[in-house]
């Protein structure tokens, strides 16, 4: 079982930044991508961005050149980082990690983000 922690959420005003981090509970091997999503209220799960052999893989067009995903691995766990830069209100949404590992998708439990000044 994999667990997934995210940490720095928060509010933040129109046009700052904010960095996201995530680390799995154990170490992933093998194939495994890892990424985040984003919830916002009355709209669809979000892809934003994901990694896969420290290589970006995907990046949602509405963040593209305002956001970057990277990673990380030491010897016990995984992490992931969301850099975001230039926020937009439309940027308010629940950040949501997810790992793709060994034919399961993992979750964690989301951070949220407000931009509003």
């Amino acid at each position: 079982q994999v667990q997934l922690v995210e940490s720095g959420g928060g509010l933040v005003q129109p046009g700052g930044s904010r960095r996201l981090s995530c680390e799995t509970s154990v170490l992933l091997f093998g194939d495994y991508t890892l990424g985040w999503y984003r919830q916002a209220p009355g709209k669809q799960r979000e892809l934003v961005a994901s990694i896969k052999d420290d290589t970006i893989s995907n990046v949602a067009d509405s963040v593209k050149g305002r956001f970057t995903i990277s990673s990380h691995r030491d010897v016990l766990k995984n992490l992931v980082y969301l850099q975001m830069d230039s926020l937009t209100s439309e940027d308010t949404a629940v950040y949501i990690c997810y790992a793709n590992a060994w034919d399961h998708m993992y979750w964690g439990q989301g951070t949220q983000v407000t931009v509003s000044s």
